[in-house]
């Protein structure tokens, strides 16, 4: 089932009595969790109608027993339980494993309690990459649910049509440049645009219109494009240019362990796509985004460009010099711009290939 599915049934009244949410995706169960409180729960119900659980506290069996007993002061209950993952055993798993839970899940679905709608939401792993097997096993041991829905990520080209939605419904204009600067800081998540789009029209206010040095100075992902800048510069051996980024780093506020982070990642996929001979941006985009690797144009266009500009031994030895700094920066109470200061000269004494 999809989340429009799942939106659609609950607008006619027919929610059912069990749900198992999978994905992790916010915006669109952020929409449907409200529709499923208005759909089941009165207005006035609410407050001791709704109930959280967690499975990483409770056990299984005490969520079953919950649901099944009996409130004086709530006759109708949503009860909703995150980390419904916690059911699953570490490590590898064996046909018959906590068979015992299953079955009692598969005898409550048959026979659910009445004015109680239960929700398992599964939201640690996604449906790509090393998380695809672990979401299978999820969907095995809740097999009995069948209203499950799924919860994909948004595409690129679908957040970018979001934003342009939410930018009109908040009464600000965006344009096509704007949008996409938005949607690539904030790597297509759709709660994040939601909330950036709030942000900024709160800022403007109705009838504004945003321009890129509005969404750099509201929004703090768009500083990406500052650190891309400053990957860019060492890769031409611009010692002014590289600290004078790093100085524009300092200033903006940013944490510079995190400014190290998206250096390695940077670093460490443009090492990938040698490795994998991958030779223009449309299959740096498609090799990472089959190995469930967010990934969109404009990233894939930066990866390539550093991958280009950095021979492959200097990539891996870039690599190993942001694995330094980066311990540098766990020392006690470190300068961490004289660590990255050292980490930029370093890589910039490093002769050409």
């Amino acid at each position: 089932m999809t989340p429009q599915e799942m939106f659609t049934q609950l607008k006619r009244g027919n929610a059912a009595p069990v749900y198992l949410l999978l994905g992790q995706e916010s915006y669109q169960r952020g929409i449907c969790k409200q529709a499923l409180i208005d759909a089941v729960l009165p207005p006035d119900a609410r407050q001791d109608g709704l109930i959280r659980h967690d499975l990483d506290e409770i056990s299984f069996n005490e969520v079953l027993d919950d649901a099944n007993s009996l409130s004086l002061f709530a006759p109708t209950r949503l009860i909703w339980v995150t980390g419904a993952e916690a059911v699953l055993p570490r490590g590898k798993s064996t046909p018959d494993e906590d068979a015992g839970d299953s079955q009692l899940l598969k005898t409550y679905v048959q026979s659910p309690a009445p004015g109680v709608t239960l929700v398992f939401q599964a939201s640690r792993y996604d449906f790509e990459g090393e998380d695809k097997t672990k979401l299978e096993r999820v969907r095995k041991f809740y097999s009995s649910i069948p209203a499950q829905v799924e919860f994909h990520r948004y595409t690129i080209q679908a957040s970018q049509t979001l934003a342009v939605k939410l930018a009109t419904a908040a009464g600000i204009t965006m344009g096509s440049a704007e949008i996409e600067y938005l949607v690539e800081a904030l790597g297509g998540d759709a709660s994040r645009i939601a909330i950036e789009i709030e942000k900024l029209r709160l800022f403007k206010g109705a009838g504004g219109t945003v321009t890129e040095a509005d969404i750099t100075a509201l929004v703090p992902d768009a500083r990406d494009t500052t650190i891309f800048a400053l990957v860019a510069a060492v890769g031409r051996k611009d010692r002014q240019a590289s600290l004078s980024l790093l100085d524009t780093l300092v200033k903006e506020g940013e944490y510079l362990p995190l400014a190290l982070s998206f250096l390695g990642a940077q670093f460490r996929q443009a090492y990938v796509a040698q490795e994998a001979n991958l030779r223009n941006s449309a299959q740096i985009q498609a090799h990472f985004s089959k190995q469930g690797i967010p990934m969109w144009r404009s990233r894939a266009d930066q990866v390539a460009q550093t991958a280009t500009a950095f021979p492959s031994k200097r990539l891996a030895s870039a690599i190993r010099k942001i694995a330094k700094a980066d311990i540098d920066l766990r020392d006690t109470n470190p300068d961490d711009r004289v660590v990255m200061e050292e980490f930029i000269l370093n890589l910039l004494s490093e002769p050409r290939a």
